[in-house]
């Protein structure tokens, strides 16, 4: 039989037995957090799996990073990403930004847009927002809708899944692409 390894994170409690013998040592240990190795021995039969005198205890903490390495922005909107997505938005009737592509949608949401706009047979761009994070952030900022997919329709933000469904069931969405398409 051979043996498993089960990783789990967890913080140290004052339950869990520590390596020193005072009580007091315990809870002095209780800020630690880091990841738990369970390795059971070769001949520990699976029903036995909780009995943990049986078991290796592992603790390796977790190494903290340098705090002046952490980069934070205030504002995911810079005017060149601005000025950017002005270009994109205006420059194709219709643009969805999404996760994934058209092709290969990487959520239900932005799938269910796809599939709609697809059934329309409406022409529209797709931008995967999950390869860059900068435009991601932005985007939440320029359309002050904080979720994707995001649809803009003729250089305005038409909404995002749950809009764009509801527009395309009461047949509003299929006016507004024709305005669009003639404009």
């Amino acid at each position: 039989m051979s043996s498993c390894w089960c990783i789990k994170p967890f913080n140290l409690h004052p339950t869990i037995p520590s390596s020193s013998s005072s009580s007091s040592s315990s809870s002095s240990h209780s800020h630690l957090r880091g990841t738990l190795f369970l390795q059971p021995p070769p001949s520990l039969a699976l029903t036995q799996i909780n009995n943990y005198k049986n078991l290796n205890f592992q603790f390796h903490p977790k190494q903290r990073k340098p705090t002046s390495t952490i980069i934070r922005c205030s504002s995911g909107l810079t005017p060149q990403l601005k000025s950017t997505l002005d270009k994109v938005v205006t420059s194709n009737k219709v643009v969805l930004f999404m996760k994934g592509t058209k092709d290969f949608p990487q959520c239900g949401f932005s799938n269910t847009v796809v599939q709609i706009l697809k059934s329309l047979n409406v022409p529209f761009e797709t931008i995967n927002i999950l390869e860059n994070e900068l435009l991601r952030q932005g985007l939440k900022e320029y359309s002050s809708w904080p979720t994707f997919p995001q649809l803009y329709i003729d250089g305005e933000f038409f909404g995002g899944c749950d809009i764009t469904v509801e527009a395309y069931q009461k047949g509003e969405l299929q006016e507004q692409l024709e305005k669009a398409m003639l404009s």
